[in-house]
């Protein structure tokens, strides 16, 4: 029996990307003014190569990154976990607290996540834990996942995963 085939294969599609606005949080003090960019999601991924000399369907993968970008894209992006900021509903606003300052935003135009903060190196594990969660992806035999987040040419973070396949 041959020994098993590693791959990798990169998946980097125009449109795997977001518009968004936030503010990085530095301290209880200091943050920088809301902003925005085009953020680009990308996949690395190392798998076995099959029978039929493919390593999986890519379509799974594209079609769960996508959805992720689609969700916020367009949105503000607020930090649900950030030990700095605290965030209310008064008076039909969603309200960011930081240090003395109060912005209110539409929550229609506002999505929070379940991050410390709102960078690059978060947003990579936002998206690989929504990509973990998806059964299709679940179900696929990857040896690891990367997931990466740019803010800007030249400028990506990310995270990996090695699922247990037991």
């Amino acid at each position: 029996m041959p020994a098993e085939t590693l791959t990798t294969v990169e998946i980097s599609k125009d449109y795997l990307h977001f518009n968004a606005a936030h503010f990085t949080i530095f301290s209880s003090t200091e943050r920088e003014d809301l902003h925005g960019h085009t953020f680009y999601v990308r996949a690395l991924i190392t798998s076995s190569v099959d029978s039929n000399g493919m390593a999986f369907d890519y379509n799974i993968l594209k079609s769960s990154l996508k959805t992720l970008c689609e969700s916020i894209d367009e949105k503000v992006l607020l930090p649900e976990r950030s030990p700095h900021l605290t965030l209310t509903e008064a008076d039909g606003y969603l309200v960011a607290e930081f240090n003395d300052e109060r912005l209110p935003f539409l929550p229609r135009d506002v999505c929070t996540l379940p991050i410390r903060n709102i960078t690059v190196e978060e947003l990579a594990l936002w998206f690989l834990d929504g990509v973990k969660t998806d059964p299709a992806v679940a179900a696929l035999r990857l040896v690891t996942l990367d997931i990466q987040v740019s803010s800007g040419s030249g400028q990506w973070a990310g995270t990996s995963w090695q699922p247990d396949h037991g």
